[in-house]
């Protein structure tokens, strides 16, 4: 059986990219990049993507004026990339999702639906975190759909928040279950275990008590 083909879409450092091929050369995860789009230039996830042999395509959003154009570039790319999967790994500019409705993945720095939404990314969201007072936070990946942060979410991961918390510390912790959580949810897509019921993603082997009033469930299928 072929290797799912995944693409990434980054807008700055590429980190989360960068976790996710780290997790391809420890073997946990069963994937290959086959190719990644910046929607901006100079940016370091541009190096960290070529260094690790991911062909990068620039689709700059400020020279395109965003919108139409902008979203087309992408799209005409992506064609070309042929993915089964698509990763956003900090992209800034909302995708229009066209055929990649449940093929495409996000990974966001909070316990969403908390610290989410228009504006919330990056040390926004952990400066909002911490002004905020909660003793938790965390990371969640979710399937995209045409808002901010509302699709149905495949996984989270508690991070707890200290007194003594900077933004970068609380980032850095935060950092850590993003590098967990964000391979394992695009490997269960891989292994075809990921099923939609309602708004709830479950996992094919493990108890999901929300069904369609139905009683069918849609299951996202793993081209392979």
């Amino acid at each position: 059986m072929s290797r799912l083909r995944v693409a990434a879409l980054f807008s700055g450092g590429g980190t989360n990219l960068g976790h996710l091929l780290d997790a391809v050369d420890a073997g946990r995860l069963e994937v290959d990049f086959v190719g990644a789009i910046s929607s901006k230039t100079g940016v370091a996830g541009i190096a960290r993507a070529e260094s690790r042999g991911v062909p990068v395509y620039v689709v700059s959003r400020r020279e395109l004026g965003g919108g139409e154009p902008f979203q087309e570039r992408v799209h005409v790319l992506l064609g070309e990339l042929e993915p089964d999967l698509v990763v956003l790994c900090g992209f800034l500019s909302k995708l229009s999702l066209r055929q990649y409705s449940r093929r495409t993945m996000n990974i966001h720095p909070s316990l969403i639906p908390a610290f989410c939404g228009p504006g919330f990314y990056g040390e926004r969201v952990h400066r909002t975190v911490l002004e905020s007072g909660v003793k938790w936070t965390g990371a969640t990946v979710h399937f995209c759909d045409d808002e901010y942060d509302t699709g149905p979410i495949i996984l989270q991961q508690p991070v707890p928040v200290f007194d003594d918390d900077s933004i970068d510390s609380l980032a850095a912790r935060v950092q850590l279950a993003e590098k967990q959580i964000y391979p394992e949810a695009v490997q269960l897509f891989a292994e075809g275990r990921l099923e939609i019921r309602g708004h709830r993603v479950c996992t094919r082997g493990a108890s999901c008590s929300t069904s369609l009033p139905s009683g069918r469930s849609d299951a996202v299928e793993t081209p392979g």
